[in-house]
């Protein structure tokens, strides 16, 4: 059997072609998956004759691709190529992606030549029967699952609607007995009866239900039925707007899981292997095909393709992604075969935080809300005893009756969970998660944002610039050698910048043959017979090492924003390495957009005051605003002072010493790389890493509450004036429902405006170049090799090393409180 090397045009198998499939040369930039050999057989003449043209643009042994260009604008034909092919006898999977014109059938394989040519033939004959099949009558095929999450309108709307059409006949003299009309209205209002019913028996009060069926009996009972028939079809009307925007959501977040295959490509020694889609880890090499969805979170590393993105994003138009930038499970490969690296795969990719915020995130817990579900449910009897008084005073049932329609709480309570809904939608989409609508209603009144520096500000994974030497007998390799074994296993960022630098430089190792952390100190290890001390100055003068000789020997050492980690070796300094931590590249621009926005900055760090004020400085952060060597109850103090002076605090970090700060902010902002406390005690991660999801926040909370402010004036405004208006005037009872109704409508609709963002967000993602993509996928490497160590055999200095972190800069604080110079204190941040 011939081998091919271009994937991409491996199987032109054009429905006009009679010969065998031919093998191509190879074509130059081609990726590594196209460079893959593939086996293809060779085809057998088909006997159908063409009606529909389509291509093959892919095949492995159990599974064709197929473009038919008819398959984008013929939706009917979808559905007949759909039934046909799951009538067939072949097929055990069929998937149609009308956007890019393609099918995707999986069949059981037979390594034959005949086996397969006779797949073909079923399959080619299938495509063109389905141009002229008849779906039979009852068929629905997925259509069951979907209308599971549709709202069916002839349900909800039938008899409100047909109730209003009989009420108008017989207002224009057309012979309907009233006694139809009234059964229809009734029919009708079976759902608004039920939903009083219910509250009666399960929250034991009195709801707007009550009212609003009160009001459509009363009505019907005197035989006016317009008025009821069209209050009947505006309360509906909004149940429908309702569950259509929430099973939106449902819907899109089942699109977002559905329309991942159940398998995705990998390489794996070399070669591309089809394995379930779950069992893609993060590290892998993923390819993907024209036609396929994108089965996770990552970086281009080869190939270029247009992808549509709109499932995940919303935009209608698809977009180019190279290597280097950045592309999202459960988008659409529409052109061109990518080569990506995966970065986040299952519930923690983009799509996967969308559907879990839709099903769990908690979109009633705002005060604006409960306070107007608390006064529409109080205000039910004094509206019943105002609507009654009225009504006997001046003898006119139709009064009483308009004064029940009315109420101040339906129209804010079911407009607010709209609009929340749809700003989590629409800030998770661009890579923000916000988990409750408390969140949105705390971050939009915040005046200070608190920032930790390591890690948030900073891109937290140091760097070491230089080793001095105090041990003549020693070299700077040997030093870093001793350094790197002995913080070999600590996932603190500056213990990993050591690990790395040795292993970079082609440092090897040693072995500890003993090996013990100290809690705020740093980490001990007997290496060749020497007690090797790793950590702080406070650690060193503790052990009686003696550093006034470095002090004097490199003056400038303690000069800018360096900071210094000491090694000591049996009572002796062997020697000091430096390192730094530089900025996030878009640190500098986030706090001076937060500044425009009206917040103030305030830096928190474990960190001497020296290498702080040098990176607020650089920040463009006042002196004022920056707390140095900050052990964790500090940063808690400082958190809870902003709170006491009255302001409204975000506290914005990523490290388990950051944890306790984040629980006593106002709001809490943590990155989607965080440790798993900080993460899980925030209430908005920013999943891409990226400090601008900061900003989008900001900008989504202000504009939605701005919008449920506007309601509440759109609701309450008319509904107070009519409510006046009809206790001392006669207030027409249509008008009260129109207003009523109508402003809750109204209300609704404009709380959906979130969904198109606040306009001024800046779109978050990143572009990597070569190296970055390297040393990205160096990194996720490590990182899957540690969870694996870790889920093998988790050991006690893997448990212990978080309480290193934690408690570093209580080390520091201890340091300065005994009157320690701050030069002392220099690299407490270590452990």
């Amino acid at each position: 059997m011939p081998k091919i090397s271009s994937l991409a045009t491996a199987v032109q198998l054009s429905s006009m072609c009679t010969n065998p499939i031919q093998t191509q040369s190879p074509m130059s930039g081609q990726t590594t998956a196209e460079k893959l050999a593939i086996t293809v057989i060779e085809t057998y003449p088909l006997s159908h004759a063409e009606t529909v043209h389509y291509e093959v643009v892919h095949w492995i042994p159990g599974r064709f691709r197929v473009r038919i260009p008819q398959l984008a604008w013929d939706e009917e034909y979808s559905q007949q190529l759909k039934y046909v092919l799951g009538k067939s006898d072949f097929a055990t999977e069929v998937q149609i992606n009308p956007p890019a014109s393609s099918l995707i059938i999986n069949y059981d394989h037979q390594p034959t030549a005949i086996g397969i040519a006779t797949i073909q033939e079923k399959l080619f004959q299938a495509i063109q029967q389905a141009a002229t099949v008849e779906i039979p009558t009852g068929w629905t095929g997925e259509e069951k699952e979907k209308a599971n999450n549709e709202v069916d309108f002839v349900e909800r709307l039938g008899f409100p609607l047909a109730g209003l059409v009989l009420s108008l006949g017989a207002m224009i003299g057309l012979p309907i007995p009233p006694v139809l009309i009234g059964a229809v209205v009734f029919i009708g209002a079976i759902p608004v009866f039920k939903r009083a019913w219910d509250a009666i028996q399960e929250e034991r009060q009195l709801t707007i239900d009550f009212l609003d069926g009160l009001a459509i009996a009363l009505h019907a009972g005197t035989g006016h039925f317009f008025a009821p028939s069209f209050m009947l079809g505006l309360v509906e009307g909004g149940e429908v707007i309702r569950d259509m925007t929430a099973r939106g959501s449902d819907r899109a977040s089942l699109d977002l899981l559905d329309c991942l295959s159940k398998t995705a490509f990998v390489i794996r020694d070399g070669e591309v292997v089809e394995i379930p889609t779950q069992d893609v880890i993060v590290g892998d090499h993923v390819v993907v095909y024209p036609g396929d969805q994108v089965p996770v979170d990552g970086i281009v590393m080869e190939g270029t393709g247009i992808i549509d993105q709109c499932k995940l994003t919303g935009e209608s138009v698809p977009v180019t992604r190279r290597v280097g930038e950045e592309v999202f499970a459960s988008s659409l490969l529409v052109d061109g075969t990518l080569t990506i690296l995966s970065e986040r795969v299952g519930n923690n990719t983009r799509a996967g935080v969308i559907v879990n915020l839709m099903q769990d995130a908690p979109v009633h817990d705002t005060r604006v809300e409960n306070y107007a579900a608390t006064v529409a449910n109080q205000m039910v009897i004094p509206t019943l005893l105002i609507g009654a008084g009225v009504g006997i005073f001046s003898g006119n049932l139709n009064r009483a009756i308009a004064l029940l329609t009315l109420d101040f709480g339906t129209g804010i309570r079911v407009s607010v969970p709209t609009t929340i809904l749809s700003v989590l939608t629409y800030a998770a989409r661009n890579g923000v998660l916000i988990r409750s609508g408390r969140a949105i209603e705390m971050l939009a009144t915040i005046d200070t944002v608190v920032c930790d520096k390591t890690g948030t500000l900073t891109i937290g994974h140091a760097g070491v610039n230089d080793i001095d030497v105090m041990e003549v007998r020693l070299t700077k390799d040997e030093i870093l050698c001793y350094a790197a074994s002995a913080e070999k296993g600590l996932t603190h960022p500056i213990a990993e910048a050591i690990v790395h630098h040795a292993k970079d430089t082609g440092v090897a190792l040693k072995v500890c043959e003993e090996w013990e952390y100290k809690i705020g100190l740093g980490a001990v290890a007997k290496i060749d017979g020497m007690n090797i001390i790793v950590g702080s100055p406070r650690f060193m003068k503790q052990e009686n090492v003696d550093l006034e000789e470095y002090d004097i020997r490199y003056p400038d050492a303690k000069s800018g924003g360096q900071s210094l980690v000491y090694v000591a070796g049996d009572g002796r300094l062997l020697g000091v390495i430096r390192y730094s931590d530089p900025p996030r590249p878009e640190s500098k621009e986030v706090i001076r957009e937060l500044k425009e926005m009206g917040i103030t900055v305030h830096m928190l760090t474990g960190d001497v005051t020296r290498v702080a004020n040098s990176i607020a400085n650089n920040l463009g952060i006042h002196p004022n605003h920056v707390t140095a060597e900050a052990f964790p109850e500090k940063k808690v103090e400082v958190v809870k002072g902003l709170h006491d002076s009255g302001k409204v605090v975000a506290f914005c970090g990523d490290g388990i010493n950051d944890s306790a700060a984040l629980a006593y902010a106002d709001a809490s902002i943590s990155f989607a790389g965080a440790t798993d406390i900080a993460r899980e005690t925030a209430d908005v991660v920013l999943m891409e890493d990226d400090l601008r999801g900061l900003i989008m926040a900001i900008k989504c909370a202000r504009q939605a509450m701005d919008i449920i402010w506007q309601n509440t004036i759109i609701v309450a405004a008319p509904n107070l004036g009519a409510l006046i208006s009809g206790i001392f005037f006669a207030l027409d009872p249509l008008l009260a429902v129109v207003i009523n109704n109508g402003t809750a409508i109204l209300a609704e609709l404009n709380g959906l405006r979130p969904l198109i963002g606040p306009g001024e967000a800046t779109p978050l993602g990143h572009q990597l170049s070569a190296a970055e993509i390297a040393e990205e996928e160096k990194r996720l490497q490590e990182r899957a090799h540690r969870s694996e160590a870790v889920n093998v055999s988790p050991t006690s200095v893997e448990v212990e090393t978080e309480v290193v972190v934690l408690s570093s800069e209580v080390e520091e604080a201890q340091t300065n409180d005994l009157g320690v110079s701050e030069s002392e204190s220099e690299t407490a941040n270590i452990v």
